[in-house]
């Protein structure tokens, strides 16, 4: 047996996309005050009605007949009636809440990949000589494995910049996008400005509110159409923090030297932070410290499954004219045999 209590209980569940139609219901009543159509005829009685059909050589006929309405009938019409309008009001079941978490926060990842990312003066774990490209690939893999609510995105530039990766949930398919840089594949210069560029049409897309870009350099700015400083102006019009972290010996000179003045401003400009990582620990500490100023976020996104019931009603209808359909016919079929006896 159901439990009706259960089912009572639960009917907050339930609601109507078009409650309008309710208004309908009422209707049926104007019928009663509606007068019925009525139509007088003249007729002839004749008691040799049976003579009058041997001599026209006439056969006898069933006559019209007018079945009295019986109160199965009305309330079958009025069932039909109510099934109709509380199919036309699409009642829905709301399912119970499903929850899920979604990446709360949009980290974009802009990697110089200038000649100069080819010195190796960076070491590995295991001691050896690596270039400066693969020191930040191997500190990107850790971080990559602890921003698990991120949606990460991947810029390269050199001579120009370029989407490498738009932002994504598949970490996986990022690193392998990562694995696939090399230097001087975007060219040898540093427009660090035209990635900041990038960054924000790509962030202009995003329907999040936490926006980090994560700048990754070894150089000054060399030619770029819109100056950093300008370029962080804007991202900073677009709720973007830029972390910029220089990569090698800050007391380089000439192309190879790092313009920090600009990083710092470009990072003042948008409420983020500028870093020297000068070898392979202290880019794993900046790493970790920008873990601590833009920890992971997660969304959660409720939703309720819902359930179309409107079908339902279509079907107690349909069932509520075949039935009255039925009664019908049974009565003319014994009103008929009757009046023939």
């Amino acid at each position: 047996m159901p439990d009706f209590g259960e089912l009572f209980s639960n009917l907050h569940q339930l609601e109507f996309a078009n409650s309008w139609a309710f208004w309908l219901l009422p209707l049926p009543i104007l019928m009663w005050w509606i007068p019925p159509y009525k139509e007088t005829k003249d007729a002839v009685i004749a008691p040799f009605f049976e003579r009058l059909l041997e001599a026209s050589n006439a056969k006898r006929e069933r006559g019209a007949m007018v079945l009295a309405r019986r109160n199965t009938q009305r309330f079958l019409t009025l069932l039909m009636w109510v099934a109709l309008v509380f199919a036309a009001s699409k009642p829905i079941w709301l399912g119970a809440p499903i929850e899920q978490q979604k990446a709360g926060r949009d980290l974009m990842v802009a990697v110089d990949l200038s000649g100069s990312m080819e010195i190796e003066d960076f070491s590995s774990e295991s001691g050896e000589r690596v270039n400066r490209l693969d020191a930040v690939k191997n500190v990107l893999r850790r971080l990559v494995a602890e921003r698990s609510g991120d949606r990460l995105g991947l810029i390269v530039f050199g001579n120009a910049a370029y989407l490498q990766s738009p932002f994504t949930e598949d970490h996986d398919t990022w690193l392998t996008l990562l694995e696939e840089t090399r230097t001087r594949m975007a060219g040898p210069s540093t427009v660090f400005g035209d990635a900041i560029g990038l960054s924000i049409k790509l962030f202009d897309a995003s329907d999040t509110e936490h926006r980090v870009l994560l700048v990754l350099t070894d150089g000054n700015d060399t030619g770029s159409t819109v100056p950093p400083v300008d370029a962080a102006r804007v991202a900073a019009r677009y709720n973007i923090k830029i972390y910029p972290i220089a990569i090698g010996d800050p007391a380089a000179v000439g192309e190879d030297a790092i313009d920090m003045a600009t990083l710092n401003r470009v990072a003042e400009v948008t409420n983020g932070k500028a870093f020297i990582a000068e070898d392979r620990e202290a880019l794993q500490e900046v790493f970790e410290l920008l873990g601590k100023l833009e920890p992971s976020v997660f969304e959660q996104i409720s939703f309720r499954p819902k359930v179309d019931l409107h079908w339902l009603f279509v079907a107690l209808l349909l069932s509520a004219y075949l039935l009255l359909r039925l009664l019908s016919a049974a009565a003319a079929l014994i009103f008929t045999r009757g009046d023939l006896e």
